[in-house]
């Protein structure tokens, strides 16, 4: 077993490998983690992991609440986690590569980062200024027919596309913007799609890559399915993700 001890980012929302990943980082925790992460030398790469949140908050709580009107803000590397951290958090998460780490004048941070492979969350030290994970490298295998269940699921996906975006064909992506790689399109379609977090979470952690396919065609077709029945549906990016807002 390979394992590996980075800091963690805890986020609500689900990160891949291969996709990109912009932080508004504010909190005093999260800016601790990216001085020390511009300490790595440019030619190292800054990696940190990211892992969904189960039960938690992003963000620590900032202000008195009720009824206690003179209770102080939670602080501190767990703060909004509760006393045992890791037991806020699914299990699989994703390594993150910050390709730019841009301090502002008020001392947070603008990173742009890159998923680049799934690890499972072993335990979680919360001793310093942010939290730290041991973690276990996953491998990606591919399982039996990935190259015919991603065919299917661009086809799939393709449809869903335009249901989306109410058949507008210029908000499609063409064919030549989509990948072949059985694994990429798995992860790209992950990403893409309308799901919940539960939903993407499922994903990430699938076994094997024609596990994660044939679940992507299944929720394909049922999203396209409902979305053919409603009567309007708001527009929807499918290749962008808003920034997080930690």
């Amino acid at each position: 077993m390979t394992t590996v001890r980075l800091p963690l980012f805890p986020l609500n929302s689900v990160l891949f490998p291969g996709l990109v990943l912009p932080l508004n980082v504010f909190e005093e925790r999260y800016r601790a983690m990216m001085r020390e992460l511009l300490k790595t030398g440019d030619e190292e790469p800054r990696r940190f992991a990211v892992v969904a949140i189960r039960d938690g908050r992003e963000v620590a709580p900032t202000a008195p609440g009720l009824p206690d009107q003179t209770a102080l803000p939670e602080r501190g590397p767990t703060a909004g986690f509760g006393a045992d951290p890791i037991q806020a958090f699914h299990r699989v998460g994703c390594i993150a590569d910050a390709a730019t780490i841009r301090e502002r004048e008020d001392g947070s941070f603008e990173v742009l980062a890159t998923g680049t492979a799934r690890v499972r969350l072993l335990s979680v030290d919360a001793s310093g200024p942010y939290l730290v994970a041991e973690l276990e490298e996953l491998p990606e295998e591919a399982g039996d027919g990935a190259g015919a269940l991603a065919e299917g699921v661009l086809r799939a996906f393709r449809n869903y596309q335009k249901r989306l975006a109410g058949a507008r064909e210029r908000s499609l992506a063409s064919s030549q913007d989509l990948p072949d790689e059985p694994s990429v399109v798995s992860y790209l379609v992950a990403a893409a799609a309308v799901l919940d977090i539960p939903a993407k979470q499922r994903l990430l952690q699938a076994p094997d890559t024609a596990t994660r396919l044939a679940e992507e065609l299944k929720l394909l077709r049922a999203e396209t399915a409902v979305i053919r029945h409603l009567p309007s549906l708001p527009a929807v990016d499918l290749t962008r993700t808003p920034t997080s807002q930690n």
